[in-house]
């Protein structure tokens, strides 16, 4: 049985000295990853150069995204930068990853929003564009959006054969696509299409458990090898959600998305989940609780 692991999506600091400050705090309080979103609208850093100033500041604390859109940015200039990034914070990176998905990031930057299978196939082809890249090479790839010509790539991630890779999402055809290709995966509400938000059809904690179940039989032999968690989208009885956040937990009452009661009864849902559904990796999805759960995690860590 896996052992619980700990993460936080940190978003902003007023200064260079603040954002320190909070990637030591998560460090000094038993997390074990500091996560950056990717999205256009909204108060967010840039998530590359926010992740290694978080790594420059600590020694434990593992860096990740929360996570990239795989249409803002070219697999090979990704590859480029999260390798450096994976060498100058001693092998701490995890890349998360999807498709890109929120309609107002599409919209504020001119950028089209492809249909889903469009969306879909590009990130398929742009896992393999950057694990090809990451080998060292020389590496070739032609595919229907990407082309890659003998291509040598220096220097390749510190840890082998790469960074851990997360897959976050909800619907069927991603859960098999991170079945396939994911080490770590965050279980999702499925968004609707047009990038307006989750899709209000697909909450409860029936279709959460459809979720893992799916997840299983894509994967077979390998779903053992594979990480699961979700995000923790509230706890206690929430607060409004800020205009940018497309966050939406009114169906999720009965998954581990949502945490209500004491510091132990917070901790024992979360133990039912990975003792019944093999999930460890949980990540505070709003800072603003970390307070509210750090005594969750500080009761959790290690065991």
């Amino acid at each position: 049985m896996r052992g619980f692991r700990f993460g936080a999506v940190v978003r902003l600091a007023g200064t260079r000295k603040a954002w320190i400050d909070k990637a030591r705090r998560l460090e000094d309080t038993g997390f074990d990853v500091m996560l950056v979103p990717d999205h256009i609208v909204g108060p967010r850093f840039g998530p590359l150069t926010a992740m290694m100033a978080a790594a420059d500041a600590t020694t434990r604390l593992r860096v990740g995204t929360m996570v990239l859109a795989n249409d803002f940015r070219h697999p090979v200039l990704l590859a480029k930068e999260t390798a450096t990034l994976d060498v100058l914070s001693d092998g701490r990176l995890e890349l998360g990853i999807g498709t890109g998905w929120l309609g107002k990031d599409y919209n504020a930057a001119g950028l089209t929003l492809d249909e889903p299978r469009v969306r879909l196939r590009r990130l398929r082809e742009g896992l393999a564009v950057l694990k090809g890249a990451w080998s060292g090479g020389p590496f070739s790839y032609e595919g229907e959006h990407y082309h890659v010509r003998d291509l040598e790539q220096d220097p390749r991630p510190a840890q082998r054969p790469h960074p851990p890779i997360l897959i976050g999402g909800g619907g069927p055809a991603m859960l098999r696509l991170a079945a396939a290709e994911a080490d770590i995966v965050n279980l999702t509400m499925r968004t609707l299409p047009d990038g307006s938000g989750p899709d209000p059809s697909d909450g409860g904690a029936a279709s959460f458990i459809r979720k893992i179940e799916l997840l299983r039989e894509a994967a077979g032999p390998r779903f053992e090898q594979i990480e699961i968690g979700t995000s923790v989208m509230q706890i206690g009885e929430g607060a409004a959600q800020a205009a940018w956040s497309a966050a939406d937990t009114s169906q999720q009452g009965g998954t581990p998305q949502v945490l209500t009661g004491s510091v132990t009864d917070m901790a024992d849902k979360l133990r039912h989940w990975r003792d019944e559904y093999g999930m460890s990796y949980f990540v505070l999805h709003h800072e603003t609780d970390l307070n509210a759960f750090s005594p969750v995690v500080a009761k959790l860590a290690g065991s």
